[in-house]
């Protein structure tokens, strides 16, 4: 578990970009979903540390990281980090939002890159068409839009068991913390604020250019069209391969957290 003596900051142009650094080795960076912040790995950061220097950033608008005053990119943000921490080519690992962070970094920054791991996430111009996961975001909305921010967790946990399971299906301690790390992230925002993240564009026509391994890592109970657009990622890079993991949906890092530490460790063995 995270304290606060562990999180360092770097002076980012727009504020305060807070981050994990432990372990010695070739650099690997994990990058969180949506939401949430670094501590979403938890049970990777000290394993992968044994063995590598692991750097868990808190995304900008999430965790202890400043909010945006300002037009910035996930990628720059995360370039700029990797820059300053003279931690580059770095293996990039990420989880959803932070998957679609790891693909964006290595077809922005290439020379930062080492190897991409992205889980539950392909580019960051995926976009749900699935009715259920509309369903859901339109209750969030609508919570939001109200002011009812338990109304708003109660729709965002949906997405950890899926579909097709309930939230009795699941670990209560993992829907704890997922439940306290988006409070804190939806905490440092109010609804009207403007959004200054800058999306990129034409990924897809990018994408057959990357040239480092790339792993996708999927829950099997996740939204069957981000799995196919995982592992379009994974088909169309030069050197990609794709990976499922059983009986979980969204988070697999934390619903089965040794599953996926084994995964990434092979990958990175095969560097």
């Amino acid at each position: 578990m995270t304290t606060a003596s562990d999180l360092r900051f770097f002076a980012s142009d727009d504020g305060d970009l807070a981050y994990r650094d432990t372990g010695a080795g070739d650099p690997v960076v994990l990058l969180h979903s949506g939401f949430t912040d670094h501590r979403v790995f938890d049970a990777q950061i000290p394993a992968l540390a044994r063995e590598c220097r692991v750097i868990a950033p808190d995304v900008r608008g999430h965790g202890a990281s400043a909010n945006a005053t300002r037009p910035f990119r996930w990628a720059d943000d995360l370039a700029a980090l990797l820059r300053h921490l003279d931690a580059g080519p770095a293996v990039l690992v990420g989880v959803s939002m932070g998957g679609a962070i790891a693909t964006d970094t290595v077809l922005e920054h290439p020379e930062l890159v080492r190897a991409v791991v992205a889980g539950g996430a392909a580019t960051s111009e995926f976009e749900y068409t699935d009715a259920w996961v509309r369903g859901v975001q339109a209750e969030q909305a609508a919570a939001l839009g109200a002011g009812d921010v338990e109304g708003w967790l109660a729709a965002f946990l949906r997405f950890v068991p899926g579909e097709h399971r309930t939230l009795d299906d699941v670990d209560p301690d993992v829907l704890r913390r997922v439940r306290e790390m988006a409070l804190g992230t939806l905490s440092k925002h109010t609804p009207d604020e403007v959004n200054h993240h800058v999306p990129l564009t034409d990924t897809w026509a990018r994408v057959p250019k990357i040239d480092v391994p790339v792993l996708t890592v999927n829950g099997a109970l996740d939204a069957p069209e981000l799995i196919a657009e995982a592992e379009r990622l994974a088909r169309t890079v030069r050197n990609g391969r794709s990976v499922v993991v059983d009986g979980v949906a969204h988070y697999p890092n934390m619903e089965r957290p040794e599953a996926f530490t084994d995964i990434v460790a092979g990958f990175l063995r095969t560097l």
